[in-house]
């Protein structure tokens, strides 16, 4: 997978010198606590530094900048562990440019009845303090996560995990670089957007290149270079050249392996981690990319089809947040309306990618309709069966909107013998009619991400991270 840096989150606690010093230092010895605890116990994917206790606008300021200033620092994590006055968090709030995540838990999960008394009270005082901290950071419109809960509770600590992947995610958004090599398809709408506003608000940098650039670099590939990977393709996937003659297979399937090396190499010089083509442009080229497109989707690189930045985008985006994890570039392709059998085949052509293959991918060559090239090789797979999520990001000149739906995965009831792709079948969890009505109706687009991996949750952290609308399904 391509490299993400080993990010770490900050944490602080709020409080106030209105309490006494030995009061602080228990707010600094139960924050340890907890912060050990979560590195220890809660399975998260980065750690959690605690920082400080934090008492004056001053030290919020600047532990705000300088949480802005270390790149390593994906986000904050705060708590309320007394109570902290509000305004004391404005200026530095306002400067962070980083997530946040207010904690609201408490050190202890019951009330110590037999003992209680004010120097407790004055000490646990999260219940009221957090509705401080939370007025001013929704007065400000901040947007921030709020979890809710004790903080040895498993699924607490897998909120906070979930949370860090959608933050490393968003701060890894403003280093993303597309590679699109041609325009996108003619007449078509929904792969339009604005890639100056997504650069504002989402980070993401496009890139045009003419086609002949990636021919230059086919052009440079060894043969020994090919031998390497065609080698490795048959230690991973089962090579099937069926009808053809086996000299004419290898010939198909070594160009799809140089047009991966050739991608690579181009995407790694120019800092790119995701890519679109076009199969109305590929002046120069062979075949239309396929099997070239799912390795490198295998290993990382966010992709999609006739020139969509946008899904390619998002596609990286989540293979970040997934840990490369059962996270593909989808499309609604064909339906069944059949009652009790609702559902839709989605597929793109040849560009699945295969970390949601359900048995081990067959590399096939067969005939395209499109393009008008050569038959080009392809991985051959059936999707996964299970819960899952569908997205879509589209781009309504006044702001960007992700659309998303859960559904349920499974297997087609029959096999294609003439249809082979990669496809994946599903059904949206509020049913086919109302689920797909909806999606029209938000105007969410065909292509899409499809995950095993991701939830709604983290898809409603992520848009108000960016600030985008959201219109999930339900």
């Amino acid at each position: 997978m391509l490299e993400v840096p080993q990010y770490e989150f900050w944490f602080a606690v709020g409080s106030q010198h209105l309490y006494g010093e030995e009061t602080l230092r228990e707010v600094a010895d139960d924050a340890k606590k907890i912060v050990a605890g979560l590195n220890e116990n809660g399975n998260l994917p980065y750690p959690i530094v605690f920082k400080e206790v934090l008492t004056t606008a001053d030290e919020i300021t600047k532990f705000m900048k300088e949480v802005n200033y270390q790149d390593k620092v994906a986000g904050v994590i705060t708590w309320m562990h007394t109570f902290s006055p509000a305004k004391n968090w404005i200026r530095g709030t306002k400067l962070l440019q980083k997530p946040l995540l207010h904690f609201a838990t408490q050190f202890l999960n019951y009330i110590p009845y037999d003992t209680i008394d004010f120097d407790y009270m004055n000490l646990n005082q999260s219940a009221h303090g957090d509705r401080e901290y939370g007025y001013i950071n929704a007065r400000l419109q901040k947007h921030n996560k709020i979890i809710y809960g004790h903080w040895q509770d498993p699924a607490i600590m897998q909120q906070i995990a979930d949370w860090e992947d959608v933050a490393v995610a968003y701060d890894e958004s403003f280093k993303l670089k597309v590679c699109r090599f041609g325009d996108t398809m003619r007449n078509v709408a929904v792969t339009e957007g604005d890639k100056v506003q997504a650069q504002i608000q989402l980070g993401w940098t496009v890139d045009y290149y003419g086609v002949g650039d990636l021919v230059a670099e086919i052009n440079k590939v060894q043969e020994s270079e090919i031998d390497e990977q065609y080698a490795d393709l048959k230690s991973k996937y089962t090579l099937v050249p069926g009808d053809m003659d086996e000299s004419a297979y290898q010939k198909t399937v070594r160009y799809q392996l140089k047009q991966y090396i050739a991608m690579k190499r181009f995407f790694e010089r120019g800092g790119y981690s995701a890519f679109t083509s076009n199969f109305e442009d590929l002046h120069g080229l062979e075949q239309l990319q396929g099997l070239s497109a799912q390795l490198l989707m295998r290993d990382g690189y966010g992709f999609a089809g006739e020139g969509d930045w946008k899904t390619a985008a998002l596609l990286r985006t989540f293979k970040i947040m997934t840990h490369n994890q059962k996270t593909a570039f989808m499309e609604d392709y064909t339906l069944d309306l059949r009652p009790g059998h609702e559902a839709i085949l989605g597929s793109h052509m040849l560009e699945v990618d295969p970390s949601i293959a359900s048995e081990k991918p067959r590399v096939e060559v067969h005939p395209l309709d499109i393009g008008n090239k050569a038959d080009p090789a392809r991985l051959v797979f059936s999707g996964l069966e299970g819960d899952a999520i569908d997205v879509t990001l589209a781009d309504f000149r006044n702001n960007f909107k992700l659309v998303t739906y859960a559904v349920d995965a499974h297997q087609a009831e029959k096999e294609t013998p003439h249809l082979p792709v990669a496809k994946q079948m599903w059904t949206p969890k509020v049913g086919l009619k109302q689920g797909a009505t909806q999606w029209i109706q938000a105007g969410g687009g065909h292509h899409t991400v499809f995950s095993f991996a991701a939830s709604e949750e983290q898809v409603s952290d992520l848009a108000k991270m960016y600030g985008v609308d959201l219109c999930s399904i339900q």
